[in-house]
């Protein structure tokens, strides 16, 4: 058995959802956006140890989200690419929701016309809790925040 980031949905790719429709604690997620910017590539210390990240802002027809790239996919996205983004997972980090790209999953470039050029500032909501690793989380990615500690 795999290590359980591809242990549900196996062989089902979900179709394509809207960036307003992302909520913390999805999996397996799959979107189609235009890269509005992106930024350079740098290390964070986790409690995995040190990992490579970048960011960049997407977004489709229905809003915007911020992306964050986790290791051999830091940098692989450029401002105007248009992509396909499979099997991404959303957390919410310091209030925001924030699309996860890593490992296992796929960006696919798609014809330019694909998504609109305009993208509304609208963002999805937050849920408002403190994202609690272990609960929903295939990965177990943490944020920095302690225990206890509300967010703003």
């Amino acid at each position: 058995m795999s290590s359980g980031s591809e242990s549900r949905g196996l062989g089902r790719t979900p179709p394509p959802i809207d960036v307003i429709q992302l909520k913390p604690g999805m999996e397996n997620v799959t979107v189609r956006v235009r890269v509005l910017n992106t930024t350079q590539p740098r290390t964070i210390e986790t409690k995995k140890g040190t990992r490579t990240i970048s960011n960049a802002i997407v977004g489709d027809s229905t809003g915007r989200v911020e992306a964050v790239l986790w290791g051999e996919k830091a940098a692989t996205l450029k401002a105007g690419d248009v992509v396909e983004i499979k099997g991404a997972w959303v957390t919410e980090y310091r209030g925001k929701v924030q699309l996860n790209i890593g490992k296992g999953t796929s960006i696919t470039h798609l014809p330019g016309d694909s998504v609109p050029e305009e993208v509304p500032e609208s963002s999805p909501k937050a849920t408002g809790r403190p994202f609690t690793p272990g609960r929903g989380s295939r990965r177990g990615f943490t944020t920095r925040r302690k225990r206890g500690e509300e967010s703003e």
